[in-house]
């Protein structure tokens, strides 16, 4: 027998909480979302920062929860092993790769360096048109702004076509974001 998973959100967010509140906050309404609309959550399966608030708003709301860490970062993520699913990966690349294959949508809280390389990735296999699944930016309090203008001036520049910027929704509120997840999973 075929076992359906429910429709599973990618959430790519940073390892510590940042300086804004707010950071926090967007990250457990986002994992209650998730779980609340009965969706399984996939993330790097770290239980510090951003990772560890989506991971436990989910877990907390009932949500079923995939999570995989690579083996070095086991010790400095503090690897989340209560888990529904629990996958550790050699690398960062197969880590990258396992959450992508595992998910129907992406979605990007803050974060730092690594979170802007897993976004860059699928960002750019979706140019690439090697995928068609949403990304959404969650830009709570303006902190994706830069990143915004950045993609913007990609375009100007002449680096990327305008199609570019379309790949990705930029919303500017959980709530905002759950409604788009919801109409992008009924369509």
């Amino acid at each position: 027998m075929n076992q359906q998973h429910p429709k599973s959100v990618c959430v790519y967010c940073g390892s510590r909480f940042g300086v804004n509140p707010s950071y926090r906050a967007a990250a457990i309404e986002t994992g209650t979302a998730i779980a609340t609309n009965g969706w399984r959550l996939v993330y790097g399966a770290g239980d510090v920062g951003l990772m560890g608030a989506v991971a436990n708003a989910a877990q907390g709301a009932g949500g079923e929860v995939f999570g995989v860490i690579p083996v070095h970062l086991f010790d400095r993520e503090v690897g989340k092993r209560d888990l529904s699913t629990f996958v550790i990966t050699e690398n960062m690349h197969e880590r990258k790769k396992v959450m992508y294959m595992n998910s129907d949508a992406i979605v990007v809280l803050p974060g730092g360096a690594g979170s802007l390389d897993e976004m860059f990735e699928v960002l750019t296999w979706r140019q690439l048109e090697l995928h068609d699944k949403p990304i959404f930016l969650l830009n709570t309090d303006g902190y994706w702004d830069k990143l915004i203008a950045l993609v913007d001036h990609v375009i100007d520049e002449g680096f990327a076509d305008a199609s570019l910027r379309e790949f990705v929704s930029v919303v500017d509120t959980a709530d905002a974001l759950t409604k788009q997840l919801q109409a992008a999973f009924s369509a």
